[in-house]
């Protein structure tokens, strides 16, 4: 590794984001790890992380479409109230405009749980969906994710403050993960490019002459 001047980068301190205890409602799990899907806007995945802002913690709360593994939402505040979740689902709406019957799977947080998170599916007609108690690997593409945003970003700087953390996170989702992140499951591909490619071999439809 010194030879070849590669450094390693060290696992930070593990800050919880799930809390299960509630007696809100959950979903059941209607994904069911089904991480393949054919099409954009069929299925999403949602959770929330972390961020060390020097003595401080910013959550950043995603959206990911399994069909292309593109973050399609996200919100990041200084703590974990229902809304941090509830914007980052919006912003994927706004963008996507999915049709009713999309899955949206997640953790069981009293954050997903929540009363407003649920009539924001509902308002739209998606379908919620959500882990076993205990089983991180239900939504493990969204795990798979936040690793690689804190390994090839957020642990190697360090935020003077919330405003430049949101900032460099953002920059990495749109300017690096979407645009120009390779993923083997795509072919090698980005998000972005992976969904023009497959738009673009569409077959047209043409109507027949009467």
């Amino acid at each position: 590794m010194r030879i070849h001047q590669l450094k390693p980068v060290w696992q930070r301190k593990f800050v919880r984001t799930t809390d299960s205890r509630h007696d809100l409602p959950v979903f059941d799990n209607v994904l069911n790890r089904q991480f393949e899907q054919s099409s954009t806007n069929q299925a999403w995945v949602a959770d929330i992380t972390y961020i060390r802002v020097r003595n401080s913690w910013l959550y950043l709360a995603a959206v990911l479409d399994l069909f292309s593994r593109k973050i399609v939402g996200w919100a990041m505040v200084p703590n974990m109230p229902a809304e941090l979740v509830c914007l980052a689902l919006q912003m994927a709406i706004t963008q996507r405009q999915p049709s009713p019957g999309l899955i949206v799977h997640s953790d069981r947080s009293s954050q997903y749980a929540s009363q407003d998170y649920r009539n924001l599916l509902d308002q739209y007609g998606l379908q919620g969906s959500m882990n076993r108690k205990g089983n991180c690997w239900d939504n493990a593409v969204m795990e798979c994710f936040f690793l690689n945003l804190k390994m090839e970003r957020v642990w190697r700087q360090d935020y003077a403050n919330h405003q430049e953390a949101i900032c460099d996170v953002t920059d990495y989702i749109v300017g690096f993960y979407n645009s120009q992140r390779l993923h083997s499951k795509l072919g090698y591909l980005s998000p972005n490019v992976f969904e023009r490619k497959m738009a673009d071999e569409q077959p047209i439809l043409v109507s027949e002459k009467t």
